[in-house]
């Protein structure tokens, strides 16, 4: 094939999206192979294809496969190239996003934890550190990606550059992507390029590169009436750069992705339909939670099918619309979007601007939402009809039916339209189905037919459609064996366990005058401690700044509750403590941050980890008086109030507090009362936004002239200042355990073990590796916890699962923060358990074992 072949095999343009030189509608389930045992791919891939969609997305995770600086791993769960091939065999085609950034709730992203380490580096960024390492990791993956292309035989259609760039503040967007899009070129890429908007803005996540396809993100209310309006002004805006609505992630119910379709999208793909597990030291820290959060280890957003591979409720709905898709063919890929506003009206909430497509042939298909919980009726070219709720209908108008060998013209059908032959017509729905042929009125029951100008009219329970094998001609129907869901299975207690005498080696660090972060000693997932000791003679407070994940403190031998404040200061009270004495920090990493949050520290992407640093506080002076007032109507010289002691008329508008601070020390100042974030200066320096979630300013021993901005607020609680001042804790001996360290250790067994009858009590600060035989099972063993104040990290079959953080804990989202999935073929578990300071004993009751449906 030539280039000019190459790029006929797939392409885009205003109409459609054409594949060999037909037009089609593209239906695309994430499934993503690193969040898989690799044993289950095909099993999952065929489950895809079965439920009708012919298209997977697939992330390819830098950080997945680089697992060291110039260390690659391409083998075993790695191998994204057999994952590919497995894909092609299956039938389903391939839209690939290696990145470089691909959020996902993966640990940092998928950049390297190791970027940070530079400063001088800028992440996404059109910067020539940054880009050196990108290309290093093009040159790997995307010679891959080119091998399996579709026009070579393979299964990848289209190719990713970045992901949601609009949400981020790139400098310099064209030359970004211009820079990824020309490696991909080198490579011998020839399927489209495209990259995807986060929040509807197309130059910010193309950076209007040319040959650069901008595709979009939707996610919006599933109940909003606002989602056909969106839709289709963005089909118009990608109409007029001369490229289809292609969706790359939306929301996973098919009453939505319908509307989606009607108005005007080519490719419609939920995001993580089919769901999966972070396996290992892989979840992000995000900011769902408040506004820090933890992804757990189960993924798993309510797709049609869970992490465990079970299909749910949603799998048939798919395969239902996938039915229509295929019995439109080429004229729903042609279709061309509008209003249909004046040809419905409802008795139930619907959107406020339904959304129809003109078929190329005649007749539309108008989408009708019913977006309420009870029984309702519309009005539809003004016949009557009922509407099922819950449902969105994709109602025929004025089609002929030439292509299905009559010469009449379906005037109305109320229903999806899943299969067609000669004279026959089968619907799906779960209300009474109104057709309108030729000007002759029918109403047809659920799973009832009948015959109307010389037409076979067939209705299907939409259970029942989606079991639909196959059509003869007169009008019989052939169904599928309906499914057998796994039942839920009593869970198993398992009350003993085998102990280990000895615990997991450590790799000595170091001498470091100040706490480095882990990665600089090497650990880009796993754990550290930080050792030392020091005079806390006086000392009533410490203050540990720019701390993450987990810190888990004990200072002289009282075990801290775990820290997890994403960065932000914490003071930590040692009133009782005096004297020289020893602190120990085990600090560990969750995730890297997969969002840019400037709200926290430790949210900013490329945030490195580890102890950040701990002080100790020698004096607090309140520091709110005598402030000068700038702004608003304040003449010269200038007033001198408290700080936010200024009255106004002028509410809202912003308005500067000076005052000169004398910081003998190192020094923090604690702005206490931030509602909304404020700027503050100090002496000539670059302005810092300070939010409520950590309202704290370091400073200089010195004298600074320090200001602070904010919206005038006379409702407010009102601002004090304090400023705490600070010597830093030095002379730490560190130890570094990352998680290939960790996985060894699990996997080697251990030479002494004794048994152990649950329950098993633990001090605060203790760890206990526990190994637990698990019995055969051909479904693999989702492990529950019933315990207090522990966390607990799994392994099975030389694999990281997970962890599990019972009792009082951060925020968790993404899926269930409570369990472990072990896979049926990954032989063995073990566990290490740690005790955590907190309300309760720490304590494990009981392992309970359920199956893949619990």
């Amino acid at each position: 094939m030539n280039r000019t072949e190459l790029d006929e095999a797939v392409r885009v343009d205003g109409e459609a999206v054409w594949i060999d030189g037909r037009p089609r509608t593209l239906l695309c389930a994430s499934l993503f192979y690193f969040r898989l045992p690799r044993e289950q791919w095909r099993e999952r891939l065929a489950q895809v294809r079965a439920s009708g969609y012919t298209c997977v997305d697939v992330y390819l995770p830098w950080n997945f496969h680089e697992l060291a600086p110039g260390r690659f791993s391409f083998e075993g769960r790695r191998d994204v190239a057999a994952f590919l091939d497995l894909a092609r065999e299956e039938g389903l085609y391939v839209i690939a996003r290696p990145g470089p950034y691909i959020c996902s709730e993966w640990d940092g992203g998928a950049l390297p934890a190791w970027l940070g380490l530079d400063p001088q580096l800028r992440v996404r960024q059109n910067e020539p550190r940054y880009l050196e390492q990108v290309t290093a990791w093009f040159d790997r993956v995307l010679p891959l990606l080119a091998e399996r292309q579709h026009p070579a035989g393979g299964s990848v259609i289209m190719v990713q550059l970045e992901n949601e760039l609009d949400f981020f503040d790139c400098a310099d967007r064209t030359g970004y992507l211009t820079h990824l899009r020309d490696t991909a070129l080198r490579h011998g890429i020839t399927v489209p390029l495209i990259a995807c908007s986060g929040q509807g803005d197309l130059a910010g996540a193309t950076g209007d590169a040319d040959g650069v396809v901008p595709a979009c993100n939707f996610y919006p209310d599933d109940d909003s009436p606002h989602i056909e309006a969106e839709v289709r002004r963005y089909a118009a805006l990608v109409a007029e750069r001369g490229v289809p609505l292609l969706v790359t992630e939306t929301n996973r119910r098919h009453r939505t992705l319908r509307r989606l379709l009607a108005s005007g999208a080519k490719l419609i793909a939920p995001y993580l339909q089919s769901s999966g597990w972070n396996f290992g030291y892989t979840p992000s820290s995000g900011n769902w939670g408040r506004p820090g959060n933890f992804m757990s280890h189960g993924y798993d957003f309510g797709g049609y099918v869970t992490s465990t591979g079970v299909a749910r409720p949603e799998y048939a709905e798919a395969q239902v619309l996938a039915r229509v898709v295929e019995v439109w063919g080429a004229r729903l890929a042609l279709a061309v979007p509008g209003a249909a506003d004046s040809e419905v009206s409802c008795d139930f909430p619907t959107s406020w601007e339904p959304a129809a497509l003109d078929l190329p042939g005649g007749g539309r298909l108008v989408a009708v939402p019913h977006l309420g919980a009870d029984p309702g009726t519309a009005d539809v070219r003004g016949v009557r009809v009922a509407v099922a709720p819950g449902s969105c209908p994709l109602m025929a108008v004025d089609v002929p039916l030439r292509p299905w060998g009559s010469a009449a013209t379906l005037t109305l059908a109320s229903a999806d339209l899943v299969a067609a032959a000669d004279g026959v017509l089968v619907f799906s729905s779960d209300v009474p189905v109104t057709v309108v042929l030729d000007g002759t009125r029918t109403e047809i029951p659920v799973s009832g037919s009948g015959t109307v100008a010389g037409v076979t009219l067939v209705v299907l329970s939409s259970a029942d459609a989606a079991r639909l094998r196959s059509l003869d001609s007169d009008g019989a129907v052939h169904l599928a064996d309906a499914p057998q869901q796994p039942d839920k299975a009593e869970r198993t207690a398992v009350r003993a366990v085998r102990r280990r005498s000895d615990a997991a080696p450590e790799e000595r660090a170091g001498l470091h005058v100040l706490p480095p972060a882990l990665e600089s000693l090497g650990v880009y997932r796993g754990r550290g401690a930080y050792r030392t000791t020091t005079d806390l003679t006086d000392v009533d407070a410490l203050l540990l700044t720019g701390a993450a994940d987990i810190v888990d403190l004990t200072v002289a031998g009282r075990t801290h509750p775990p820290i997890a404040a994403f960065g932000a200061a914490r003071r930590i009270d040692v009133r009782n403590v005096t004297g020289r004495v020893a602190i120990e920090a085990v600090v560990e990493i969750w995730g890297h941050a997969n969002f840019d949050d400037a709200r926290l520290p430790a949210l900013r992407l490329g945030a490195l980890r580890g102890l950040g640093s701990l002080w100790k506080v020698l004096d607090t002076t309140d520091v709110s008086a005598l402030w000068t007032v700038h702004g608003h109507w304040a003449g010269d010289p200038a007033p001198t109030r408290v700080l936010g002691g200024w009255s106004s008329t002028r509410v809202a508008a912003p308005l500067t507090y000076t005052r000169t601070v004398h910081a003998r020390t190192p020094s923090a100042l604690y702005l206490r009362g931030i509602v909304e974030p404020l700027r503050v200066c100090v002496d000539d320096g670059e302005p810092e936004t300070v939010h409520t979630e950590n309202p704290w300013v370091l400073l200089t021993a010195g004298t600074h002239q320090v200001s602070v901005t904010l919206p005038h607020h006379p409702s407010g609680p009102g601002l004090r200042a304090e400023l705490l001042a600070l010597d830093a804790v030095r002379d730490w001996s560190c130890a570094v355990q990352d998680d290939e360290l960790l996985t060894a250790f699990a996997a080697a067994g251990s030479g002494h073990t004794e048994e152990v009858r649950l329950p098993l009590v633990l001090k605060p600060g203790e760890e206990a590796w526990l190994d637990v035989d698990l019995p055969a099972s051909p479904d693999g063993y989702l492990v529950r916890l019933d315990a207090t104040q522990v966390r607990v990290t799994g392994w099975a079959g030389g694999e990281c699962l997970g962890r599990v953080w019972s009792g009082e804990r951060p925020d968790f989202s993404g899926g269930d923060p409570d369990a472990f999935w072990v896979p049926p073929s990954w032989s063995g578990l073990t566990l290490l358990a740690q005790g955590i300071e907190g309300p309760g004993t720490p304590e494990v009751r009981t392992l309970w074992l359920g199956g893949p449906a619990d």
